[in-house]
């Protein structure tokens, strides 16, 4: 598969974080991480594999045990992931992506001041 139509699941985007901030890691080092008591060992297992089925990861066998890495920048994976929302919920409409999310969440002021001077740089 190719990377151009990046899909990933909620558990496989919690994944890739794990991975686009350690680097590389075994699969116990990512369960580790996601510190969750409702799911297994064998289940981080699983989806690490899928994402490896689908190209988003590849999985160094050199060693007893494997390492991931990220293959898919988190830049591209958020685009598209936000384009996809953009279009399917908000209808085509990044403004009301925005207004949505800044009335749902609040800001801080230099996450203000920092969309203030990105909106600036656009016009």
């Amino acid at each position: 598969m190719t990377n151009h139509n990046i899909k990933p699941t909620e558990g496989e985007m919690e994944i890739l974080q794990v991975l686009w901030q350690k680097g590389n890691a075994t699969v116990r080092e990512v369960h580790e991480a996601l510190n969750k008591k409702d799911s297994g060992y064998t289940t981080t297992l699983k989806l690490m594999q899928i994402l490896h089925e689908k190209g988003m990861v590849e999985r160094d066998t050199n060693q007893k045990t494997h390492i991931y890495k990220a293959l898919v920048s988190r830049d591209k994976t958020e685009k598209q992931l936000v384009n996809k929302m953009i279009d399917n919920v908000f209808n085509g409409s990044a403004a009301r992506l925005v207004m949505q999310a800044l009335g749902n969440h609040s800001a801080s002021a230099d996450e203000i001041d920092e969309i203030k001077k990105y909106l600036d740089s656009l016009k």
